[in-house]
C-alpha cells in the first residue's frame, strides 16, 4: 500500500500495516476529500474529542492543517500550543462477508498528531479562516468579510502535517477458504454522500442571487475524488 517510511514511531501503523499510507500527496488527497476532523485534546476536565471543520495549506515542511473555534471553547484553549490528535475518516462502503466475523468497511482515514499553535495576528487569522471556509465551498470572497470583533472572538490553530499517516481499505471481503463455496452472500454496499439543492433562507430578499460556488454544490459528491475503490483526488491510481 505504501512505499514511504512512517514519519514517526507514534504514527506507524502496526495493526493492518498493509493498509498504511505515508505518502504526503495521498494523505492530502484524503484530507481534500474529507469534511470533518475529529479533534482530541487533554483538558483539565479530562480528554475530549469534538468534530470540527478544517482546511489544509502549504507543502513539504510547511504543510499544515487548520482548525478554528470560539475563543471561549475550553478544548480550543487547551489545544493552544499543546499536543493534539486530529482524525479524518471517510466511509466508502459496507463490506459484507460470508461470516459476520469478517464484515468490515471500505474507508479512508488520516491521523495527524502534533503541537497546535495559535494564529493571533488578525491578517494571518483571516487568511487561515479563508482556507478553512473555502475547503468546502469557495464563498469567502462573496460573503461579508469578518469584522475585527469576529476575529477577536475566534481562535485559529495550526497543526503541522509532519506527523500524519493514513489507513485505507478497499475491495471485497476477505473470507476463510472453507466459506468460499458456501451458500452465504458476500459483497460491497457502496456509501456515498452528496450535497442537496441549496435552499434560500426564509428571510432572504428576493433580489439577492445565489453565489455560483453555492449553486455548484447541489448534487455534488461531498467526498469528491473517490471512484471504484481508487484514490484519485490527486491522480492516485
Amino acid at each position: 500500500m505504501t512505499d514511504a517510511p512512517p514519519p514517526s514511531a507514534r504514527t506507524t501503523l502496526r495493526r493492518g500495516a498493509n493498509r498504511a499510507v505515508y505518502e504526503q500527496d495521498r494523505i492530502r488527497s484524503i484530507l481534500d476529500a474529507g469534511v470533518i476532523a475529529h479533534v482530541g485534546v487533554a483538558t483539565d476536565d479530562g480528554p475530549i474529542v469534538l468534530p470540527m471543520a478544517y482546511g489544509t495549506r502549504g507543502d513539504g515542511d510547511a504543510a499544515e492543517i487548520l482548525i478554528h473555534g470560539a475563543l471561549a471553547n475550553a478544548m480550543m484553549k487547551a489545544g493552544r500550543s499543546l499536543d493534539v490528535c486530529l482524525t479524518v475518516t471517510i466511509v466508502d462502503g459496507l463490506v459484507v462477508a460470508r461470516s459476520p466475523f469478517h464484515n468490515s468497511m471500505n474507508y479512508r482515514s488520516v491521523v495527524v498528531r502534533g503541537a497546535a499553535t495559535a494564529i493571533d495576528v488578525a491578517e494571518e487569522k483571516a487568511e487561515a479562516l479563508k482556507v478553512i471556509n473555502d475547503h468546502i465551498a469557495p464563498i469567502w470572497d462573496t460573503a461579508r468579510p469578518p469584522s475585527a470583533s469576529d476575529l477577536k472572538k475566534t481562535l485559529v490553530l495550526a497543526v503541522p502535517l509532519a506527523e500524519a499517516s493514513a489507513k485505507v481499505r478497499d475491495g471485497d471481503p476477505i473470507d476463510d477458504d472453507e466459506d468460499m463455496d458456501g451458500p452465504h452472500w458476500a459483497g460491497i454496499v457502496p456509501l456515498s454522500s452528496s450535497w442537496g439543492d441549496p435552499l434560500p433562507a426564509a428571510d432572504l430578499a428576493d433580489d439577492i442571487e445565489m453565489p455560483a460556488a453555492v449553486a455548484e454544490l447541489g448534487g455534488r459528491n461531498a467526498h469528491a475524488g473517490y471512484a471504484g475503490g481508487a484514490l484519485n483526488d490527486r491522480g492516485d491510481g
